[in-house]
């Protein structure tokens, strides 16, 4: 699995697959989708053995200034766990609708506590946690799975630019992300 400047790596929320929703966006925009899809041999893994997988794909294949990481939800969770035991990633991460810990709505009976919920705030609070050099989080302001305040709160102890969404819930909509997409996906030019 090679990340070249063209090639994406890409880690799909929980069930995703890479030639679907936000997989098929990436590829479109003609960039190649690499990764890990979030079902069969993988989902079936070990938490821990998820986030060494994710943590070798970063450092042995996609480990330059201009390698890109898009992680979409538990996709998010995988990857923020994957950081925290490297070094600061120093290619571009655009992270949507990021899980960030234990979320729960008491209108629908739902909730979810993902492994090791607590670790990534705790480790952000203790100055711990190795932040990516350039990260971005998106997170819809009603969105009641990935925790807007959550997300906000970890974000602002890693020292990452936030966005919250206005009126957008898990699913940040197709025309918020295709427009983030086209502005993040250009290259980047020296100063």
């Amino acid at each position: 699995m090679g990340c070249a400047v063209t090639t994406i790596y890409y880690l799909p929320g929980h069930g995703g697959r890479l030639d679907r929703g936000l997989g098929r966006a990436l590829a479109s925009r003609g960039h190649d989708v690499k990764g890990r899809e979030t079902v069969g041999q993988f989902n079936a893994l070990s938490f821990q053995a998820q986030i060494d997988l994710v943590a070798e794909d970063l450092r042995h294949h996609c480990w330059h200034e201009d390698g890109r990481v898009v992680a979409n939800s538990y996709g998010a969770y995988l990857f923020l766990h994957a950081q925290a035991q490297l070094l600061p990633y120093i290619g571009r991460v655009l992270l949507l609708a990021p899980i960030v810990g234990e979320f729960s709505n008491e209108e629908a009976l739902m909730g979810f506590v993902p492994p090791r919920s607590g670790k990534l705030e705790s480790l952000a609070r203790s100055g711990a946690y190795p932040a990516p050099l350039r990260c971005e989080m998106h997170v819809g302001e009603r969105d009641w799975q990935s925790n807007p305040q959550a997300v906000v709160t970890l974000a602002e102890l890693l020292g990452l630019p936030v966005t919250g969404v206005p009126n957008a819930g898990h699913g940040l909509g197709s025309r918020y992300v295709g427009r983030l997409l086209d502005d993040w996906l250009e290259p980047t030019l020296p100063p």
